[in-house]
């Protein structure tokens, strides 16, 4: 079994105390028409932040405004 949610990359700021990271800040997607009503069903608020390097693919990959889905899927020890 998984769960997928939908998030929004709101921010992209660098983090001060560490040099070559980046904070990518989301939000859960709420909305009330087709898909994004589906998705606030079951995952109507939340937020993630994820500490990216600069010069990775993950750094590039990431655009303020966009929209991601992120799977949950349970994970052995």
């Amino acid at each position: 079994m998984s769960v997928k949610a939908k998030f929004q990359c709101n921010s992209i700021v660098e983090i001060g105390h560490f040099k070559d990271s980046l904070a990518v800040s989301f939000s859960v997607v709420y909305g009330t028409d087709g898909e994004n009503a589906d998705y606030s069903k079951s995952t109507p608020a939340g937020h993630l932040t994820l500490n990216v390097c600069k010069g990775t693919k993950g750094a590039e990959f990431f655009k303020r405004g966009d929209y991601y889905y992120l799977n949950f899927e349970k994970a052995s020890q």
